[in-house]
C-alpha cells in the first residue's frame, strides 16, 4: 500500500473513512439463550463459515428471541469480517441472525464502495498483511475495532470497481469449479478405498473360518521400568504418536528424552501396536522398531500359523471391529477397551496365503490414496495461490489495463 504510484482516480483510504464499524456481542451465559424453538434466532458462529465460501446462508444454533438484546443483529446483505482465531475473513450475509464479538459488522456510510469489491479487497494478500501486522503486537492474535478502522484499502472509481468484480467473479467461477472437481475426485478415491477396505473384514468367502481374536493373537509383551540401561534409549510410543488410519509415527522421542519414570510396556519389530482409549481407536501401528509403548496401547503378538501381521493391523482398523470396540467401551470416565472385549471380538478370516494377498493389496490402496491425496491437496494449493495471485493483480489495476489493451 506504501509503494508504487497511484492509477488515476484510485484513493487509499481506511476503513473508518468509509464505513461504519460495530462488534458484536453474546448474551451471556451463552448457553441459557440457545434454543431450538421455530421463534429463534440464527447465531452466526465462526464455525458457519469457511475459508472458501463467500457468503452465510444458514447457522447451526439459534438463541432466543430476548438475546437479540444483549447481541447484534446484522440482516442479509450486511458484511461481517472476523476478529479472532482466523481474524480478517471477511462474509456477506445471505441470511440475518445475532454476532457474537468474534465478528465485526462493517456498513457502507456514503455508498462508497461495491460490496464485492471490498470483499475481494479485504480477502486479498495486500490486506491480509496489514491484518497480520497489525495483530502481531497483541498478546491475543484477534482484530479489534480500532485495528480494522487503520486498515487502509484501494478504492479505484465505483464503475472500476465493478469492472473489477466482474472479471474477479469469472476468474473465480473457474478456479471453484476446479476445486470442486478435485475434491470430488479425491472423495471418489476415498469413498472406493473405504468400501474394500471395510468389505473385506465382513465377507466370508470360501474357506474362511470364524475366530475370536485370542485365538490368533496375544499380548505377550512385559511390564518394564524405562529407566533402566537396555530401555532408557529406546523409543516411546504413546497414542498421540500414531496418526489415525495411516499408522504414521510422528514426534517420537526416547524414553530418556521424555524422563520416563514410570512403566512402559516392551515391544518388538514383529508386533502391531493398537491403542485402547476412546477417543483414540483406529490408532494402530505397525513399527519396524523395538521399543516402548504406553500402558494404553496393546502390544499384540500374532500366533504365525493362524494369522498375517499385517492383516491384523487393517483388521484392527476396519469399521468393524472399531464398531465393536466402541460398543463395548462406553464405560464412564476415559472409556477403553478392555483386555476380555478385545479377545471376545470374532471375526472370519482365510488361510494365511489369501491374508497376505489381502494385505499386500490394502497396502496398495493406501499407498495410492495417499498420493492422490498428495496431487490433489497440490492442485488444491496451486488454485488457492493463482486466486492470490489475480487478486494481488487486480488492486495492482493489471486487470483492469489487461482488458484496456485487449
Amino acid at each position: 500500500m506504501d509503494d508504487g504510484e497511484l492509477i488515476a482516480g484510485w484513493q487509499v483510504k481506511r476503513l473508518e473513512e468509509v464505513c461504519d464499524i460495530a462488534r458484536g456481542g453474546s448474551p451471556r451465559p451463552i448457553k441459557q439463550f440457545i434454543t431450538d424453538a421455530e421463534d429463534g434466532v440464527n447465531w452466526i458462529k465462526i464455525s458457519d463459515a469457511t475459508a472458501s465460501t463467500k457468503y452465510i446462508y444458514e447457522t447451526k444454533q439459534k438463541i432466543k428471541p430476548e438475546g437479540i438484546q444483549r447481541s447484534r443483529f446484522v440482516k442479509e446483505g450486511d458484511f461481517i469480517l472476523s476478529n479472532s482465531m482466523s481474524f480478517g475473513r471477511p462474509y456477506i450475509m445471505k441470511t440475518s441472525g445475532c454476532i457474537h464479538d468474534g465478528w465485526l459488522v462493517l456498513s457502507d456510510r456514503e455508498g462508497a464502495f461495491n460490496q464485492d469489491f471490498l470483499y475481494y479487497f479485504l480477502s486479498s494478500p495486500a490486506a491480509y498483511k496489514q491484518f497480520n501486522d497489525k495483530a502481531a503486537g497483541s498478546t491475543v492474535r484477534n482484530l479489534n475495532i480500532d485495528l480494522v478502522k487503520s486498515v487502509e484499502v484501494l478504492f479505484p472509481p465505483l464503475p472500476e470497481q465493478k469492472r473489477i468484480v466482474a472479471i474477479l467473479d469469472e476468474a473465480f467461477a473457474g478456479i471453484s469449479l476446479a476445486e470442486a472437481n478435485a475434491e470430488k475426485n479425491l472423495a471418489n478415491a476415498r469413498e472406493l478405498l473405504e468400501s474394500y477396505f471395510n468389505n473385506v473384514f465382513t465377507q466370508k468367502g470360501d474357506g474362511w473360518t470364524l475366530r475370536r481374536l485370542e485365538d490368533i493373537c496375544s499380548i505377550s509383551s512385559k511390564l518394564i521400568d524405562p529407566r533402566e540401561a537396555e530401555y532408557i534409549n529406546l523409543p516411546h510410543i504413546g497414542a498421540g504418536n500414531i496418526v489415525s488410519m495411516t499408522g504414521e509415527l510422528i514426534g517420537i522421542k526416547t524414553a530418556k528424552e521424555e524422563k520416563l519414570i514410570s512403566g512402559k510396556f516392551f515391544f518388538d519389530k514383529e508386533m502391531v501396536l493398537y491403542s485402547k482409549i476412546r477417543p483414540y481407536l483406529m490408532k494402530t501401528c505397525r513399527p519396524d522398531f523395538n521399543g516402548l509403548c504406553s500402558a494404553d496401547i496393546y502390544p499384540l503378538s500374532v500366533k504365525p500359523k493362524e494369522l498375517e501381521r499385517n492383516f491384523l493391523y487393517y483388521l484392527l482398523m476396519s469399521k468393524h471391529f472399531t464398531d465393536y470396540a466402541i460398543a463395548g467401551s462406553a464405560r464412564a470416565g476415559m472409556p477403553k477397551v478392555n483386555r476380555n472385549h478385545l479377545f471376545n471380538y470374532q471375526v472370519s478370516i482365510p488361510n494365511l496365503s489369501e491374508q497376505k494377498k489381502i494385505s499386500d493389496k490394502l497396502d496398495e490402496l493406501f499407498i495410492e490414496k495417499s498420493r492422490l491425496e498428495s496431487i490433489y491437496q497440490q492442485k488444491l494449493t496451486a488454485l488457492n495461490e493463482l486466486k492470490q495471485s489475480i487478486l494481488q493483480k487486480a488492486f495492482a489495476g493489471e486487470l483492469t489495463r489487461d482488458c484496456d489493451n485487449e
